[in-house]
């Protein structure tokens, strides 16, 4: 396993204890903080190619083995896609995604990525199975068709959604019934965690992975506050859980890369002035403004990434 922090924020070098522990650990480091607040939280293709160039013979030096990457905020979840193609580049087997997050990144978004539309990128690679998002609790289950949600890959099976817990979504397009739903009417009703019990959601996670080799993201909003400190809001997952499921997926198949983001971090972006004013106009609508702040929030965020990666790096070895 070769450890990797990339920097598009200060969101890591803002816990330096965790930062020293990687490079003791044998990190390898990228910085680029003006692209980086050109694609944070959503970016147009050309800005991404350039993601891409920096990130693609980095990742070609590190031969065949498994990537673990953190990215610092949530914002910038939509590279986590550059990160599975370029895993599924170099291992050339089918892969299933497991995405724990808070939100199901699932909308359209045209002409480039945005943080919350990401899978749909994901899924038309070829050598993707299916994803299986976990853990969401977020409003965006509420009216999922209204808010741009591409919800045929839940009706062709491609995804399967487990929220943590979430009453039942109002649609009006018909979708049938998958693995992790069911239509009645006009309501999507979800198999979720928290009516399962957790112990009985592993069990069905495990059994819903068909392929050997998986790809796991982590964003940690899906954590209650009391784990993590993100720029979005938070679920209900307590992070022993999320250990535990990283732990089970490792001790039966082969991760062939992962990813951590969700570190809270100042916004700040770069490019045109139409768009950072746009981009500060959505996360005013979309992510809450009140958050903790300095060394409780450093502290929190600290202690997570530090067991996320013992655990991954055990899972990974």
């Amino acid at each position: 396993m070769q450890l990797l922090l990339l920097h598009f924020d200060d969101a890591l070098e803002l816990q330096p204890d965790f930062r020293h522990s990687c490079l003791m650990a044998g990190a390898r480091e990228l910085v680029d903080k003006e692209n980086g607040g050109l694609v944070r939280l959503w970016a147009k293709q050309r800005a991404l190619d350039e993601i891409y160039r920096a990130l693609s013979p980095l990742c070609s030096t590190i031969a065949k083995k498994p990537l673990l990457c953190f990215l610092g905020s949530g914002d910038f979840h939509h590279l986590s896609a550059m990160l599975v193609a370029l895993a599924t580049e170099r291992n050339g087997r089918p892969v299933t995604i497991v995405h724990i997050d808070n939100h199901p990144d699932w909308v359209r978004f045209a002409g480039g990525m945005h943080c919350g539309s990401w899978i749909n990128r994901a899924l038309e690679n070829p050598l993707i199975e299916k994803v299986v998002t976990i853990g969401v609790c977020s409003n965006d289950l509420r009216s999922p068709e209204r808010k741009g949600a591409n919800l045929a890959n839940i009706a062709s099976g491609k995804l399967e959604l487990y929220p943590y817990a979430h009453p039942p979504s109002r649609v009006r397009a018909q979708y049938g019934e998958g693995a992790s739903f069911s239509q009645v009417g006009n309501q999507i009703h979800w198999r979720t965690i928290s009516e399962m019990g957790e112990a009985n959601f592993m069990d069905r996670l495990l059994d819903r992975i068909n392929t050997e080799d998986v790809y796991i993201t982590i964003d940690k909003d899906a954590l209650c506050l009391s784990d993590a400190v993100t720029n979005w809001d938070q679920g209900s997952m307590r992070l022993p859980y999320v250990l535990s499921i990283i732990s089970e997926i490792g001790a039966r198949h082969r991760i062939i890369g992962a990813d951590v983001i969700g570190d809270y971090s100042r916004p700040a972006y770069s490019g045109p002035v139409f768009t950072r004013a746009m981009k500060r106009a959505e996360i005013v609508i979309d992510q809450p403004a009140a958050r903790r702040q300095g060394e409780t929030v450093r502290n929190i965020n600290s202690a997570a990434n530090h067991a996320l990666l013992e655990v991954l790096s055990e899972a990974m070895a």
